[in-house]
């Protein structure tokens, strides 16, 4: 039920918020939720503290150079990365057979995070419509699978790393997709045309599960449950943005290549 609450309550005001607001506010905005969804991947691993500070305040810098489009930014941001990661590595008391392995969790979340997600920043550009767009098809993709799946899963779609994933309820992630991209495409962008909008919609419900079971296997890996508690009855926020995660480049390419 909290599920259902908390959807009901942030998502008229996320959409009012993303459509209303000049693009300046959504940047503040994925700023926010990329930094908590860094630190969350990080205290699931454990991070140092010097690693997981270093990471936000180097992020803030990368997201805002993406933003600004000063690319020389990203240049200074290079330097004194890769200084400290070298620091660090060298004071390891755990000796160098571990330093790739501490170094891991640091470069990954990174990776992962702040940089795939910083397309969002350039799928704004064509529109506040294709971030609503995103977010809403990995959503309806999401919950038509965790219904299916609910109601009518059987068979195991990956049990070693999530027990509860279907392959019927990756069935329904994939109807999901497709339906709510023909319908977001009809509702909202009249440029995307009803068989675009299908296959774009089939390729974004089999990506979000890929990534439900990539954020699965990071939280086994891991030994955790729930990425946090921050969101009642969701887990944290990386937990609501694997499919997001996976999605974005996907609509990204989609929106450089039409």
């Amino acid at each position: 039920m909290k599920r259902e609450v908390v959807a009901v309550l942030s998502l008229p005001i996320l959409y009012l918020y993303i459509m209303k607001l000049p693009p300046v506010c959504f940047f503040f905005l994925l700023l926010i939720i990329v930094l908590i969804a860094l630190m969350e991947f990080y205290s699931m691993y454990k991070v140092e503290k010097v690693f997981t500070f270093s990471a936000v305040f180097f992020s803030t810098f990368f997201l805002y150079a993406v933003y600004s489009g000063i690319k020389e930014i990203l240049l200074l941001i290079i330097i004194p990365v890769l200084v400290i990661i070298s620091i660090r590595l060298l004071q390891s008391k755990k000796g160098p057979q571990k330093a790739l392995y501490d170094l891991a969790p640091v470069l990954v979340g990174f990776l992962y995070i702040p940089i795939v997600l910083s397309l969002l920043i350039y799928i704004r550009q064509y529109g506040p419509e294709w971030i609503i767009y995103t977010g809403a098809t990995v959503w309806c993709s999401d919950s038509f699978a965790y219904y299916i799946g609910k109601n009518f899963g059987k068979k195991k779609l990956y049990p070693s790393v999530s027990p509860k994933k279907t392959v019927e309820g990756s069935f329904g992630s994939l109807a999901g997709g497709i339906i709510s991209s023909v319908v977001l495409g009809l509702l909202f962008i009249k440029q995307l045309d009803i068989l675009d909008a299908a296959i774009l919609g089939a390729i974004i419900g089999v990506i979000a599960i890929i990534g439900d079971l990539t954020e699965s296997l990071f939280k086994r890996d891991s030994g955790v449950k729930d990425s946090s508690s921050l969101i009642p009855g969701h887990g944290g926020i990386l937990d609501k943005l694997d499919g997001i995660i996976f999605a974005t480049p996907v609509v990204y390419i989609f929106l450089i290549i039409q």
